[in-house]
């Protein structure tokens, strides 16, 4: 089984917690990602990102600085979003994080895909940016089915619980040979389930951490998860399997 999760846009450095494993598998298309984003404006950077003036200051001057193979911090700690507080991979016992250098990949417009103890910089780029690089349209394009091949390459079975921006660039390019399953958090609402952005965000990093602590390897026992007030609730086929869990928690 691998779980894919998206990345945050915040991010850290931290070379000293934990050691770096390896290189990201796809850094030669990160290279000319960069090579790209370098090539543009701080005006045409801004837009791009869709942020402050001080936030774009900032990632601006990480780019021009930017060195994809030194000083660099393991990506499970680098991104600092509600999902990787709510894992607190920093706490984690060893046999945890173990099974989260095994299972667990995470989704990057700029890396593509990425092992927990990957070495990374901090960037700035979401999956859904409209970048043109290489005559392609845009970052899905780009990174066309590679990382559903790396994925199918590794197991026939993926969870995803990723948000839909990231899973979009996986999902349709999963052969039928791997089994994909998406967990859903929600509420119900007149007999519809709602999702509430940040809510979603802290089960995906609560499960994560669920699944690292009791060794989940099987679709079937994500039923029995039960944090932060949610309960499996049923199951949808469609493409893929979805798993709907519902919050009984009052707002």
């Amino acid at each position: 089984m691998r779980v894919i999760i998206a990345p945050a846009k915040k991010m850290i450095v931290d070379t000293d917690s934990f050691a770096v494993d390896s290189l990201p598998a796809f850094l030669e298309r990160t290279e000319r990602l960069k090579e790209a984003l370098q090539g543009m404006s701080p005006k045409e950077l801004q837009a791009l990102w869709r942020c402050s003036g001080a936030i774009a200051r900032l990632n601006t001057e990480r780019l021009e600085h930017m060195d994809l193979r030194r000083s660099l911090t393991p990506a499970i700690i680098a991104y600092e979003g509600i999902q990787y507080r709510y894992m607190a991979p920093g706490v984690m016992e060893t046999a945890h994080l173990e099974y989260l250098r095994e299972h667990l990949r995470i989704l990057s417009g700029f890396y593509g895909l990425l092992r927990p103890f990957d070495g990374v910089a901090p960037y700035r780029l979401e999956m859904q940016a409209k970048l043109s690089v290489d005559g392609c349209r845009d970052l899905y394009q780009f990174w066309g089915d590679r990382l559903a091949r790396q994925l199918a390459s590794e197991t026939d079975l993926v969870l995803n619980l990723a948000s839909k921006e990231y899973s979009k660039a996986v999902s349709p390019c999963l052969p039928k040979s791997v089994r994909l399953v998406t967990c859903v958090f929600g509420e119900l609402r007149d007999g519809r389930v709602i999702e509430k952005g940040t809510r979603c965000k802290m089960a995906r990093g609560q499960m994560v951490r669920w699944l690292a602590e009791n060794r989940i390897t099987a679709p079937d026992d994500l039923r029995a998860f039960d944090q932060l007030g949610y309960r499996f609730w049923q199951s949808q086929p469609g493409p893929g399997q979805t798993l709907l869990f519902i919050s009984h928690n009052k707002d």
